[in-house]
């Protein structure tokens, strides 16, 4: 039976995960892990750990996504999203273990009418894209097995997010001011999660670098009115600009990411933003 290593699994995708877990159980061993567990900016813990279990794949789903403190804990930020990366690339390579490593579109500037590819070029105005970035190339130097997979806008029934804040919010006001200016692509981690076993389910891998997310693009401001018509709130939303809501960090005005790539390679279809976000409030409500 093959061994898969969750790294961070009480993280959004890494809950995700837990949940489809037993789907695959008669094939894989699954070896949920936290930051108690194996920290990995700590290399020895990260080599102790796959001395131990010397998995087939790891699901990097740790990461320091605090986008507006990163301005304040760059260092923080480095250890975590590119040198703890690093640690993981070494040991994986060792063993000869898959990396499924989890990056952002906070890689690109987003000041573009197009959508990004691959192969574009990244130019994070964030230390939290900037320490992303930094990972996914440390992470493709150290373990020639790297897929790396950029997503966008992640959200679920678990820990802290866009859609959990909205609802709460709406239980509370009245009115909200939301960004209608920044563009991109909700995902819901749990179709995420779908895609890395499908990826891990393919004998015929293909590494590097892919974009996944749910389609299309829309803004903060549609999102928010989505979360509200499927959660029957009557709060009344506004639109903002990026000026009326300034932040620590920037955000890019447009980061769309073509899809293209994973659909071809893998055949994984994602799904429409909205198909995917009703499921989630429609949990979340019960």
């Amino acid at each position: 039976m093959k061994k898969i290593a969750v790294i961070g699994s009480n993280g959004q995708l890494g809950n995700c995960i837990k949940k489809l877990a037993p789907d695959f159980e008669l094939d894989y061993e699954f070896i949920f892990t936290d930051s108690k567990t194996v920290d990995i900016t700590n290399k020895d813990q990260v080599n102790d750990f796959f001395s131990e279990h010397k998995p087939d794949f790891c699901i990097n789903a740790s990461a320091y996504t605090a986008v507006d403190l990163a301005e304040q804990e760059r260092e923080k930020a480095f250890a975590v999203n590119a040198y703890g990366v690093e640690n993981l690339a070494k040991a994986c390579s060792e063993y000869k273990t898959v990396l499924i490593h989890v990056s952002t579109d906070y890689v690109f500037d987003g000041e573009t009418n197009l959508d990004y590819s691959e192969d574009d070029f990244t130019n994070p105005i964030g230390v939290y894209g900037e320490s992303k970035r930094e990972g996914e190339e440390l992470a493709l130097e150290a373990n020639p097995q790297t897929v790396i997979l950029r997503t966008s806008w992640l959200y679920s029934e678990f820990n802290k997010n866009f859609v959990k804040t909205m609802l709460n919010l709406f239980s509370q006001k009245d009115e909200l001011g939301i960004v209608g200016d920044q563009f991109g692509q909700p995902t819901n981690a749990n179709d995420l999660a779908e895609a890395i076993m499908e990826i891990i389910e393919n004998p015929n891998k293909t590494f590097g670098i892919f974009h996944f997310s749910n389609y299309p693009e829309t803004t903060w401001f549609e999102f928010a009115k989505k979360i509200a018509e499927f959660s029957k709130s009557s709060v009344k939303l506004n639109s903002l600009t990026t000026e009326q809501y300034p932040t620590p960090a920037k955000r890019p005005k447009r980061s769309t990411m073509c899809l293209d790539k994973i659909e071809e390679i893998y055949k994984i279809n994602p799904k429409h933003w909205e198909n995917s976000l009703e499921e989630c409030v429609t949990i979340l409500s019960k």
